[in-house]
């Protein structure tokens, strides 16, 4: 699927994303799709810069190193379908490595390529009933927070007995960190926070100063606090919050499955609520760096012509995104009561591609006698990899470089942006639990 237009070797431009031309027949076309399979993963093994990411990399590259000509012709055709099981869709070798996307000739966009592979086989075979329950973040949710039974779960998610039932019956690893449920979503615990559409709010350059809260599945049902934190610390700065009336998954775990009509209708259900909020001039945050990156590319890369999509992507606001953007104009308040002290902060690869820099570390460095141990590398959780029994203990070792370079800052708070990727690496700390910015940043306002 070579663009003419991108023949620029050599090219200073800021990569580009072509939209995912998802819903043509080449799509799905098999023999399509290896042959450009093909041609990608030689450019890959001539280049091999993107060895020390995830594991689809190494996976490759051993196989063309342990192959009868020691090149790609003759690896097996099987092995390609292990490149694309260990692509969990981080999208860090399109942003942060590859010399070849586009406006390159070469025009390579290695996690697309993977979706691509992912989708096909989807359509095709189906999924597995683990990769069905575990991408199906709402049924699960709903079932398992049923007051009668979320303590069921959560003693069942927490005992040895019940981990190796799971592992088991689902494939979900034992020693794979598992959320806990709760009865009491964020979504009932701020039902009171129905403001009038108009109301009224100080807005800045970028900002209307007033923000719908798209909670997600995870800070809905599995982390409420952040909710109830994000709200503390926006209304401390004199910014209402409501809450989307109806919301349902992202679709970030459906488009991980290569499931892209799961995709769709969750878009059909969430977007036109956005849109209805974002009409009356609100802008939009949710806590989740996966879910913001949803609605901020995903979805606008897979209907890039449907208007209202793309009227949710520039509505769509990182939380301290929104914050420094209003800092940026006198806005935020910086009556900080009391000190965090030392930090080390594991940046999520789903908020680094969003290219909003380090907004979260710049927000708490302001916080006096706060010091801040910045580590950009992948935590190794990354949706529902981590979790399965197959893939486990490859993305320890992903997050073991994490994990030492936390153990030897020797810090008084951890945390992440992404929980799930926080309590991947609190389990191989000592002593240390995982926190997220919110709640510290509602600790240093003493609120």
């Amino acid at each position: 699927m070579t663009h003419p237009t991108d023949k620029r070797e050599g090219s200073l431009e800021a990569p580009t994303r072509h939209p995912l031309d998802w819903q043509s027949e080449d799509f799905y076309d098999e023999s399509s799709l290896m042959t450009e399979l093909e041609r990608v993963f030689d450019i890959c093994h001539g280049c091999r810069r993107c060895f020390n990411l995830c594991n689809s990399f190494p996976t490759l590259f051993d196989a063309v190193d342990e192959s009868e000509s020691m090149e790609l012709d003759t690896v097996p055709k099987a092995v390609y379908w292990d490149v694309v099981d260990h692509c969990y869709l981080c999208d860090m070798c399109y942003m942060s490595k590859c010399p070849y996307v586009p406006p390159h000739e070469w025009n390579v966009d290695f996690p697309h390529l993977m979706l691509r592979a992912k989708a096909l086989r989807y359509k095709k075979q189906g999924a597995s009933k683990r990769d069905r329950i575990l991408s199906s973040t709402d049924k699960v949710g709903k079932l398992a927070g049923i007051a009668v039974v979320v303590q069921a779960v959560n003693a069942a998610n927490k005992s040895k007995l019940g981990r190796k039932a799971l592992e088991k019956t689902l494939g979900v690893h034992r020693d794979a960190p598992v959320p806990q449920y709760h009865s009491k979503t964020a979504r009932k615990r701020l039902d009171v926070l129905r403001y009038e559409k108009g109301e009224r709010a100080e807005s800045t350059a970028k900002t209307s100063g007033k923000v719908v809260l798209f909670s997600t599945c995870y800070g809905n049902r599995n982390m409420p606090a952040l909710a109830e934190d994000l709200v503390a610390v926006y209304e401390h700065n004199d910014i209402p919050v409501a809450i989307v009336e109806k919301e349902v998954c992202c679709g970030m775990p459906k488009l991980e499955l290569g499931d892209l009509e799961a995709v769709r209708k969750a878009k059909e259900i969430n977007i036109p609520d956005l849109v209805y909020w974002v009409d009356m001039g609100w802008d939009i945050v949710t806590p989740i760096p996966s879910c913001t990156l949803m609605f901020k590319q995903e979805l606008p890369l897979m209907f890039p012509d449907d208007a209202d999509v793309i009227k949710v992507r520039d509505a769509m606001f990182d939380p301290f995104e929104y914050l420094m953007l209003r800092h940026k104009d006198g806005k935020l308040k910086t009556d900080f009561k009391k000190p965090l002290g030392k930090m080390a902060y594991q940046v999520p690869c789903h908020l680094r591609v969003q290219n909003i820099g380090l907004k979260t570390r710049d927000l708490l460095a302001m916080v006096p006698d706060t010091e801040i141990e910045t580590i950009e590398r992948c935590s190794g959780h990354d949706g529902t990899y981590a979790l399965k029994k197959e893939f486990h203990e490859i993305s320890k070792k992903i997050a073991r470089p994490v994990i030492s370079k936390v153990k030897k800052a020797d810090v008084d708070h951890f945390f992440s942006d992404c929980p799930m990727a926080a309590e991947q690496i609190a389990q191989g700390l000592e002593n240390q639990d995982a926190e997220h910015p919110l709640g510290l940043l509602r600790t240093a306002y003493g609120i």
